[in-house]
């Protein structure tokens, strides 16, 4: 089992520092990270506030806390609320982060979803918000299974519907269950190609799984025959729909031959959508590896550590 701080501190700061290695932007003498762990920090302050809120009373609402949250960062981005009756979440303690009102990715569906979502309506699996196949349901969702750490197929239900929040294609949305539960099955001890196994055979329960699975499988192949990461990834796709992020991070992750640097240096460098993939692969290791497996040159000048730290932290804490 790897429920303990420097692993859950592992795969948050792991998948920020390899998307800061990915963004290659400096200011103030820190690494900065994309709009891809921005994220992943409002989905783990909304899966905090649904433990916080079951404790006090008894009814557990992760989607709409994560809808929520989800929201905090469209204000952090936009300055405007979507709708005036949520101006509750103007109290959130995660937006004291000056950090967190900066700019850094396009997040134009997540963005377009959220200020569309107004009356508390928001998109479901049953009442799709848009046709998007786009990955921003995906790179979000490593705290997802580092909440569900005993529950890898909660994690996996979880993280889908937390992706349809802001992308209603099936092939944007398993992708984010996929990864969740990988997640989920590192925590428990499981090797990574053990997990990603688990979690294939997991996503051939839901329907409209077809595409998705033939990718995911694909990667495997190329991973297990050795092929060569340049020609592999191109056959894999760019990383900007769902589908073929997670591919890409199945084929890189496990390609993984215990030295993180090389790994994260390769997808960083990928001609793609090198800041999402970075921030997948690098969730991986760290969930696998621990803290101490991340390069310390990496972590010593990352933006908003002390948050992501923080974050990890009260994530173990609620799960107890």
């Amino acid at each position: 089992m790897k429920i303990d701080r420097e692993h859950f501190r592992g795969c948050l700061i792991g998948g920020a520092a390899s998307d800061a290695r990915a963004y290659g932007t400096r200011s103030g003498g820190l690494n900065l990270i994309s709009d891809n762990t921005q994220m992943a920090s409002f989905t783990l302050d909304g899966l905090v506030w649904a433990a916080d809120r079951a404790k006090r009373k008894g009814v557990y609402a992760y989607i709409p806390c994560l809808f929520y949250s989800y929201q905090k960062w469209h204000y952090t981005q936009t300055g405007n609320l979507a709708d005036d009756a949520y101006s509750f979440i103007l109290d959130g303690e995660i937006l004291r982060w000056e950090e967190l009102y900066a700019r850094r990715g396009q997040g134009t569906t997540s963005l377009t979803a959220l200020a569309g979502s107004i009356n508390n309506r928001y998109g479901t699996m049953q009442n799709r918000i848009n046709s998007s196949k786009g990955c921003g349901g995906v790179m979000r969702s490593a705290p997802i299974g580092m909440y569900f750490c005993r529950d890898a197929k909660a994690a996996f239900r979880i993280g889908c519907e937390a992706a349809a929040l802001t992308h209603g294609h099936i092939d944007a949305m398993l992708p984010a269950g996929c990864f969740a539960f990988m997640i989920s099955g590192i925590l428990q001890g499981g090797g990574i190609r053990e997990t990603a196994l688990a979690a294939l055979d997991e996503m051939k329960a839901w329907p409209g799984h077809e595409r998705c699975l033939d990718m995911a499988l694909k990667a495997m192949r190329l991973a297990d025959s050795g092929a060569w990461a340049g020609s592999a990834m191109r056959e894999l796709g760019e990383g900007l729909t769902g589908d073929e992020l997670i591919a890409l991070a199945l084929y890189c992750a496990l390609s993984f031959d215990g030295d993180m640097e090389a790994l994260i240096d390769t997808v960083s460098g990928y001609d793609g959508n090198s800041y999402s993939l970075s921030t997948v692969c690098g969730s991986i290791v760290g969930a696998y590896m621990g803290c101490s497996g991340i390069p310390y040159k990496w972590i010593k000048d990352l933006e908003l550590l002390e948050l992501l730290v923080l974050g990890a932290d009260k994530l173990l804490d609620a799960v107890g």
